[in-house]
């Protein structure tokens, strides 16, 4: 192979790792690119209320454990929701994911769930950090 040949092909994988980097990045916080700003800058009624918190922990275990763990640190390709994304993530923007959910992610709709207790569950979420 000559000197050009050898350049080219590392270029190739390096900027197809890259790609796939940033794909990758795209893919995990796509879901918040999908909530409106409305919803996004809502706060939560139940912020700083310890008993939301012990309440949101119950419903956490009782709806989301399966999925994310006992401990919310995932399970299987189940994301961990200690994770930055989460962790970073505005209130207003877990509400509305529990509510819509992420089909493509495998993360259902839980808008069965009384809006009080999606509230509930988001400031158990907050407590994880």
């Amino acid at each position: 192979m000559t000197v050009r040949k050898v350049f080219n092909h590392a270029f190739a994988i390096c900027l197809f790792a890259c790609c796939m980097l940033v794909a990758g990045l795209a893919v995990e916080g796509s879901w918040s690119a999908k909530v409106p700003e409305k919803e996004r800058t809502r706060a939560n009624p139940y912020d700083n209320d310890a008993q939301a918190v012990l309440v949101g922990q119950k419903l956490f275990l009782q709806y989301c454990a399966s999925c994310h763990g006992v401990t919310a640190e995932g399970k299987g390709k189940r994301p961990n929701l200690h994770s930055e994304t989460i962790r970073n993530a505005k209130p207003g923007e877990l509400q509305w994911l529990l509510t819509n959910g992420s089909l493509g992610k495998g993360m259902p709709s839980w808008s069965r769930l009384a809006e009080q207790q999606r509230w509930q569950i988001v400031a158990y979420l907050k407590t994880l950090q």
